[in-house]
């Protein structure tokens, strides 16, 4: 399957910070790229994979489901654990899913975790007809682009599957059970203004997380996709510093 162009991973190796950074759900790794990019001009190794079923179709993705998107990501892990003595997972949307649950797996092997818009389970009433809405209905309308800044495009699908949605909210159930295994120092970048994931989903994230150092940043000038979107400069300073902070680095 041919990869849309803009979708394709990245990766930089850099000095013994590594930086996992994860996508979000219909998107590609375009959306994270400016912040990963900015992590390997300033040195550290990064990876950021694409998920399975991403960057090509949306019927591809259809044929995927949160259990493909976590190996990949965990692969990418493991990876950068073998190169590299510190580990740091980024992620936006459900790539702050991912990203949780890297941490919630492997524990002292991850060092920090950045969460930008995070999604975790939802109480939206409509989610509740996906298990029988999957096999009736494909798909519906695109979730991507919810950004602020004029002028400014996600590289995300027209369509979503349903039954991958389906697959992600499953994952979105295991992961938030999971929530008082994160005891990691974290980042939480969110937008009060966000039309694809509820600000429920941080604040969830808040109350349930097991960190002691946990840092709270509203993202006031944007939408969902943050890492595009006004606040994209505040988000990588701050990303940064949080890394430098926690591997002591200088």
């Amino acid at each position: 399957m041919q990869v849309l162009p803009g979708a394709e991973p990245f990766e930089h190796d850099g000095s013994d910070i590594g930086v996992l950074v994860c996508h979000g759900f219909t998107g590609s790794p375009q959306s994270m790229r400016p912040l990963a990019q900015r992590c390997a001009d300033e040195g550290f190794t990064v990876r950021l994979p694409r998920l399975p079923g991403h960057g090509t179709t949306w019927q591809e993705l259809g044929r995927t489901g949160w259990q493909d998107w976590w190996q990949a990501v965990d692969a990418a892990y493991r990876e950068l654990a073998a190169r590299t003595e510190h580990v740091v997972a980024v992620g936006m949307s459900m790539g702050g899913t991912l990203a949780t649950l890297v941490a919630e797996t492997h524990g002292r092997g991850v060092d920090g975790l950045v969460l930008i818009n995070p999604a975790f389970e939802m109480k939206d009433l409509r989610l509740k007809a996906l298990p029988l809405l999957q096999h009736v209905v494909p798909s519906i309308a695109a979730l991507g682009g919810d950004i602020k800044k004029p002028g400014v495009q996600e590289l995300a699908y027209e369509r979503t599957p349903l039954k991958a949605l389906q697959s992600q909210r499953q994952m979105w159930a295991q992961v938030t059970r999971d929530l008082p295994q994160v005891t990691q120092p974290v980042l939480l970048l969110h937008s009060p203004e966000d039309h694809i994931v509820p600000p429920e989903c941080s604040e969830l994230f808040m109350a349930r997380a097991s960190s002691a150092d946990k840092t709270e940043i509203l993202l006031t000038e944007s939408y969902h996709v943050a890492t595009l979107d006004n606040d994209a400069p505040l988000i990588e300073d701050e990303t940064v510093k949080f890394i430098r902070r926690v591997t002591q680095a200088s």
